[in-house]
């Protein structure tokens, strides 16, 4: 977490200070509605962490207000991933997913404007809205003796030894088996949007994140689960404005 808060305080001196190299240039920039898509990164993902939708409106020259939907998948932090024999890799000791379906509304202040075809523009955001959790079963196969195998969700009385663990279930199972959590999600970030051509725009957000839900996600039954999740993030993200 460290590592990134680091890398997103960097990348904002060094934006901020091309955008104010670059003030006087800037020229008639204006759009009234923006359509972007996101891939993103966070403290408590994988490699990728999820994808976001996002739709802005202008209300006036510097302010906008936006709808926005998250789907990512959130992990326990003391999550480790251990390869087999057979060259797969597993996570031994967790017993489920959480899926977070986060729609949201926010507001956008720009605080450096963009020329038409050159520069950055630099905006600040929060946003704030509900989420649904979707606490899906995590499957292994278990090698019972040397002949028989058993596909199933992780169960520490049960699944005592890493050793007999030859790999995860198939991509998806168990998922009828899910659980519901309601909660509420809430973030506030820097954009930075690149981009050399008025109707388009390329973009990359850092910000923080905070969720909670009404109950406990039990994600690994062996350590200490939580309710609440904070995440540094950035997520890239490509659009189309008019």
């Amino acid at each position: 977490m460290k590592k990134i808060a680091y890398i997103s305080i960097f990348f904002f001196f060094v934006s901020a200070s091309v955008v104010l190299a670059q003030r006087e240039d800037a020229g008639n920039y204006e759009y009234d509605r923006e359509v972007l898509f996101g891939i993103n990164k966070n403290t408590n993902g994988g490699l990728i962490g999820g994808f976001v939708l996002k739709m802005g409106y202008r209300i006036d020259e510097t302010n906008f207000h936006f709808f926005g939907l998250d789907l990512v998948n959130v992990k326990n932090p003391k999550e480790v991933r251990y390869s087999t024999v057979l060259g797969n890799s597993y996570i031994f000791g967790k017993s489920n997913y959480l899926y977070s379906i986060r729609p949201y509304y926010g507001r956008e202040l720009i605080v450096f404007k963009k020329a038409p075809q050159q520069g950055v523009q630099v905006s600040l955001l929060g946003a704030i809205g509900p989420t649904i959790g979707i606490i899906a079963p995590y499957y292994i196969e278990y090698a019972i003796n040397r002949l028989e195998t058993v596909r199933e969700q992780f169960d520490p009385e049960v699944h005592q030894s890493r050793f007999n663990i030859l790999g995860p279930g198939r991509v998806f199972e168990g998922i009828g088996g899910s659980d519901i959590a309601f909660g509420g999600n809430a973030k506030a970030a820097v954009l930075f949007e690149f981009g050399v051509f008025k109707s388009n725009v390329t973009g990359l957000e850092l910000g923080y994140q905070l969720e909670g839900f009404t109950k406990e996600i039990p994600l690994m039954p062996t350590v200490e689960n939580r309710q609440v999740f904070q995440s540094v993030y950035f997520t890239f993200f490509y659009g189309f404005r008019k």
